[in-house]
């Protein structure tokens, strides 16, 4: 296949991912009967969001800066994750547009969309068949991507050193906020926090309130949010989080759907956002850069002049085709082992 060949199969891909046709909707059934997290919302979500990514202009305008045009027989294997639905797609699609070969070791949590989206994929370009295989164990691979917790990257680090790898740790997302913001930004925060359950690497799991924030408007913003509550995992994540905190004394807002709580730590529980307050910019940008390698994103109306990409409220789950994770450039690292 030419690299035109590849972009016009991946768009072809795209149209399907934000189709109404039937065969995908019984597949999002199916994906939530296996994984509750894997609400049919969220998952049109991601399915919306990925296709969106898919055009022509969008694929030739990321990969122009590489030459891509010929195959190469080299194999990455990619272990996927499953916090959130697809969240391996890109993984996919960087090693696929490549040229490479991919064997692919889906998550326990996310079978289902992974082998469809791929099913279907080979079904658009038939050429693809003999270039993607899913595998539960890795063999024979010349490169490895392999995302997971900091627990797995250490087993990966020990299998895998020895050949091309990018290997992901646990990272976790931020916002700021000045206390000038609107009810409506801050909304978009609200999805920023929400969307998936803040299972995600984007998903918001901290904010940063100037000292003296008046926690009561960020609650009176994120109301919309309120049914979260109704999701049976999700509410017994809150009422477990919500009982320690209330045994041991911990200082903690409650709004019912969501318990905020002052911690310097950036990784908070499911049903938890964690709060820090600053005193100033530069006190505000000394921690954020301090904090740089735990961060997939900041979410800031303001600009910042920090190391980390930041983006708008409403934004964090809508990456760009060059939004790497981790910030390592994967077309990046698989131009150089052709």
């Amino acid at each position: 296949m030419t690299q035109e060949q590849r972009i016009n199969a991946f768009a072809l891909l795209g149209d399907y991912l934000r189709s109404n046709s039937a065969d995908l909707q019984q597949v999002i059934e199916r994906a939530h009967h296996h994984n509750a997290w894997f609400t049919p919302a969220n998952v049109r979500k991601a399915l919306t969001t990925t296709g969106a990514l898919l055009s022509v202009p969008n694929l030739t305008q990321w990969l122009t800066p590489y030459s891509f045009h010929a195959e190469t027989e080299k194999t990455v294997g990619l272990i996927l994750a499953g916090n959130i639905p697809l969240v391996g797609f890109h993984d996919m699609l960087s090693a696929l547009c490549a040229g490479f070969n991919i064997q692919v070791k889906t998550s326990a949590d996310d079978p289902v969309l992974t082998a469809h989206v791929l099913r279907k994929l080979q079904e658009i370009e038939p050429r693809f068949s003999s270039k993607i295989a899913i595998s539960e164990r890795l063999k024979n691979f010349d490169l490895v991507i392999a995302t997971g917790n900091d627990n797995s990257a250490r087993y990966f680090s020990y299998y895998f050193g020895k050949v091309p790898h990018i290997i992901r740790k646990n990272r976790n997302s931020i916002a700021v906020l000045t206390g000038k913001e609107t009810s409506a930004v801050i909304q978009e925060l609200g999805n920023d926090i929400f969307d998936y359950f803040g299972l995600g690497c984007r998903s918001v799991s901290k904010f940063f309130v100037p000292q003296g924030y008046d926690i009561s408007t960020f609650f009176e913003g994120i109301t919309q949010f309120s049914a979260i509550i109704n999701h049976h995992k999700y509410v017994n994540n809150y009422d477990y989080n919500k009982s320690i905190y209330l045994i041991n004394g911990d200082t903690h807002y409650d709004n019912g759907f969501l318990l905020v709580k002052p911690d310097q730590r950036t990784a908070s529980p499911l049903a938890v956002l964690y709060m820090e307050t600053y005193a100033n910019h530069r006190e505000l940008t000394e921690r954020l850069d301090m904090l740089a390698p735990q961060l997939q994103c900041v979410v800031s109306t303001e600009p910042l002049a920090i190391t980390t990409p930041v983006v708008m409220p409403g934004r964090s789950q809508e990456p760009a085709l060059d939004d790497y994770a981790d910030g390592v450039n994967t077309l990046g690292f698989l131009a150089e082992h052709r």
